[in-house]
């Protein structure tokens, strides 16, 4: 990358980084919000539904309003209500109220993965932008693993709000930051609403979308339950639960990157090249899945979890190179937005019967259940790569 390049990607990489701080403490926060609030295993699944049910409500909106009027507003706003949003997690005196915490919280995560995305694809070079993408997502696993080291860690050392209260006051910081070192476009690339139509009438990109909602549920039951599983069924603290969850997040960031690198130079054709890489990464996933199950001492779930997360975390990447290679540039907001929509609802639905199976007969059987989502999202993918999309030139072109 040229310095340009440089300087505008980690410029992204540093907002995705505040946001997903902000986002992901809920994750981490899930043991507290147990001992605080009396809730079950089965109920900590629904708190994670209320985040990712405002995020899946204004996804489509804001794809949309990206496309029309520009990222640089868009996530400039996104990232100070992501900061009154953690706030307000902290102060929630009671669950009806965390609820509508982390509903908001959620809400306002909508900007990240689209506006971002769009950030990249319009800025970057055709031969730079899967690593760029790759690199842009390590921001989300990192900001989720300084989330799990600030909630779990200041937990014992002051109390369990801690950690979202300086989630809040970070991403205030660089939301003032970005808006005044942001260059990209202040405008959208259309001044009509984008060809939804169009969209719908793409077979491989609704394949895609499909194969998101295996995917999403993946990553988000594995990030949301990871803390608890290691507290109860592994027998360790808190903190060590917490220190997994980093290593998960940490593993992620290296497979965004390594999968970002692969697409850009491995030969033959984007789609198929990107797609069989995500087709790797999910079967890799479900094959740890199984191992997981039967993790007992945090050693092995160290190291198991560590796998997990650089191939179910770090597919996140290559899934959105993938849809890049399936839509044109100027849609890429809106379809950025179908797919992650996608994605929200595998972890709208999952979660909490992940929990269930966990409550209900033992935690083998609900990794098994994690297990499947990924085969099934493999198969999707595998029908991706045999389709053409009906797009003549678009959004991640063929690199030279």
């Amino acid at each position: 990358m040229d310095r340009s390049d440089r300087r505008l990607v980690s410029l992204v990489t540093l907002w995705q980084v505040a946001a997903s701080v902000c986002y992901y403490t809920v994750f981490a926060a899930t043991t507290f919000f147990r001992a605080e609030f009396g809730l079950s295993r089965f109920q900590v699944g629904f708190v994670v539904t209320a985040l990712t049910i405002g995020y899946a409500i204004f996804l489509l909106p804001v794809g949309t309003l990206i496309d029309r009027v520009g990222e640089k507003r868009v996530l400039i706003v996104g990232l100070s209500g992501l900061s009154f949003g953690a706030a307000m997690v902290a102060g929630s005196p009671s669950v009806p109220l965390l609820f509508g915490s982390v509903f908001v919280l959620g809400s306002l995560y909508a900007t990240a993965i689209p506006g971002t995305n769009k950030a990249i694809y319009d800025n970057v070079a055709p031969e730079r932008q899967n690593v760029a993408i790759g690199i842009k997502q390590v921001g989300v696993t990192a900001g989720s693993g300084i989330s799990a080291l600030l909630v779990t860690g200041l937990a014992g050392v002051l109390f369990w709000q801690a950690g979202f209260l300086i989630a809040a006051g970070v991403g205030l910081a660089v939301a003032i930051l970005f808006s005044l070192r942001y260059a990209g476009s202040a405008d959208g690339g259309s001044t009509t609403d984008p060809d939804l139509r169009g969209l719908l009438d793409n077979g491989p990109y609704l394949l895609l979308v499909a194969a998101g909602f295996f995917l999403g549920a993946a990553l988000f039951t594995t990030t949301g339950y990871t803390v608890l599983f290691v507290e109860e069924a592994v027998g360790a603290s808190v903190a060590v639960g917490g220190v997994v969850l980093a290593l998960v997040q940490l593993f992620g960031s290296a497979g965004r990157i390594v999968g970002g690198w692969l697409g850009d130079v491995l030969p033959g054709e984007p789609r198929v090249r990107i797609g069989a890489i995500l087709i790797g990464q999910a079967l890799a996933g479900a094959g740890l899945f199984v191992v997981a199950a039967t993790a007992s001492t945090p050693a092995e779930a160290a190291l198991t979890f560590s796998a997990l997360g650089f191939f179910v975390l770090g597919n996140t990447g290559v899934y959105y190179s993938c849809l890049a290679t399936l839509v044109p540039a100027d849609e890429l907001g809106s379809a950025t937005a179908g797919g992650q929509l996608s994605v929200v609802l595998g972890s709208v639905v999952v979660p909490p019967a992940f929990g269930y199976l966990a409550d209900a007969v033992d935690y083998r059987a609900a990794w098994w259940l994690l297990a499947a989502c990924s085969v099934a999202a493999a198969a999707v993918v595998a029908l991706v790569v045999r389709r053409e999309p009906p797009v003549d030139e678009p959004a991640a072109a063929e690199s030279g």
